[in-house]
């Protein structure tokens, strides 16, 4: 959830608000309907953009990274959020179904090879995507790596980013049973999936709180409370995935499978002080990485929309224009 007030100065460094020139209904499989937009020159060089989470949506000012004369935009919201149908559903709703669904509308919207850009969640899928087909990622732009392993997940819902953030991890801890705070994904888990609305939204809101909270290096702690429908959809997807672990076999998967993206050029941006996704994770990538150039952004967290991470992805989309 990158909705923070430091928006209002990343703005300045982004590209005038745009309307998608085409908007699509895409049927995929397990009766899921995916929302899909273009934006730019429709002749323009492919850029496939791929929001976090998961759950997290797309939202206009993604469109604004991208010098709208040179690039085809493709942004999508993922299953079972935004505009995309059902909402907040988690049936037939993994990692490897996202991977098909931008196979789909990559060979619908009959593009051959595309740039990838995600960040948070997003850059896992553009790994993982770009990893199963890498003929079809023509650069990577990251920003936030997440890798879905376990110790980044201990980190933020085991207590390490709360040793920073006492106030903030007390209140997202205290509404869970003592005798259930050993696992605070799957306690978590238990109550966004009770079949209760009002239940799962009061849960939704305490879950996508705690990350809103720390996604912004100027934050005062406070994660706000999300629309209900928002949060609902944003905790279970997200809750889904990291219970399943990404749906990946073996922890380290991308890591450990990064060897088929070592001729695919990108770049990760990565802000040094980001209390989501540490950078450590990002270094590593990039050592495992060749092709990969890692920007560390000083005095930036997570959100999309600190004005050092907005200003350094509309720097590297521009180089890539002209490249």
């Amino acid at each position: 959830m990158d909705k923070i007030p430091g928006q209002k100065r990343a703005v300045q460094y982004l590209y005038p608000p745009i309307d998608p020139f085409a908007q699509h209904r895409l049927e995929v499989s397990g009766g899921h309907s995916l929302y899909v937009e273009e934006c730019g020159n429709p002749d323009g060089v492919p850029v496939i953009v791929l929001h976090g989470g998961p759950g997290g949506g797309c939202s206009p000012a993604m469109r604004r990274y991208f010098d709208p004369e040179v690039y085809r935009v493709v942004l999508f919201d993922q299953r079972g959020c935004g505009r995309s149908r059902p909402f907040a559903s988690v049936r037939d709703n993994t990692t490897w179904d996202l991977v098909s669904d931008i196979e789909t509308i990559r060979e619908t919207l009959g593009i051959d090879r595309f740039i990838v850009f995600g960040g948070s969640w997003g850059a896992t899928l553009s790994l993982i995507y770009a990893i199963t087909h890498p003929e079809r990622a023509r650069a990577l732009v990251l920003r936030g790596v997440f890798l879905m392993t376990e110790a980044e997940l201990d980190w933020f819902y085991g207590g390490g980013a709360g040793q920073f953030w006492p106030e903030t991890w007390a209140r997202f801890v205290e509404l869970i049973p003592e005798d259930e705070r050993d696992d605070l994904i799957a306690a978590y888990h238990r109550r966004l999936f009770s079949g209760d609305m009002r239940l799962e939204t009061k849960y939704a809101r305490a879950w996508s709180s705690w990350e809103n909270a720390l996604a912004s290096v100027y934050s005062n702690g406070q994660g706000g409370e999300a629309p209900g429908d928002y949060a609902r959809a944003f905790s279970r997807l997200e809750n889904h995935y990291f219970t399943n672990r990404g749906f990946l076999e073996q922890d380290g998967w991308i890591l450990k499978n990064a060897h088929r993206i070592a001729d695919i050029p990108g770049v990760i941006v990565q802000g040094r002080y980001d209390m989501i996704c540490p950078p450590r994770r990002a270094w590593e990538l990039s050592r495992a990485w060749p092709a990969g150039e890692l920007r560390m952004i000083r005095n930036a967290g997570h959100a999309l929309s600190e004005p050092g991470i907005s200003a350094e992805l509309v720097r590297v989309m521009d180089d890539l224009s002209t490249g």
